[in-house]
């Protein structure tokens, strides 16, 4: 289960980035992952909900992710297009030869945090 091997990396980014910002918490961390990143999503939850509370900063922290569809383009005829993990012939020319545009990403898009300011 490399989930928890992830989510313990996303939140120790979020942990330092809001210590450095001077954040009383961390309201919610937004993530883009690629299909082809293979990440399993009930794992990835289950490993969010046990890990966020070993810091007081992102105890109560929201975990929103957007999946990406893999895209490719064919190198034979430029052609552009979307697919499931398995699929990676061109569909207009039936070329194998393509190259993966998006689906492997595994990105920190932005954080909400809480300042001390924002308490009061």
């Amino acid at each position: 289960m490399h989930e928890l091997g992830l989510v313990s990396g996303i939140l120790d980014v979020a942990i330092k980035t809001a210590r450095e910002a001077g954040a009383s918490r961390v309201v919610s961390v937004s993530l883009r992952i690629g299909d082809m990143a293979e990440v399993n999503e009930e794992s990835m939850d289950f490993a969010w909900d046990i890990l966020r509370e070993d810091d007081p900063l992102t105890a109560e922290a929201e975990m929103q992710v957007e999946y990406v569809r893999p895209k490719s383009v064919c190198v034979s005829c430029g052609h552009e297009f979307t697919h499931d993990r398995f699929h990676l012939r061109c569909p207009e020319c039936g070329s194998g030869q393509t190259v993966l545009l998006a689906g492997r990403e595994m990105d920190i898009v932005s954080m909400e945090i809480e300042t001390p300011d924002d308490d009061g």
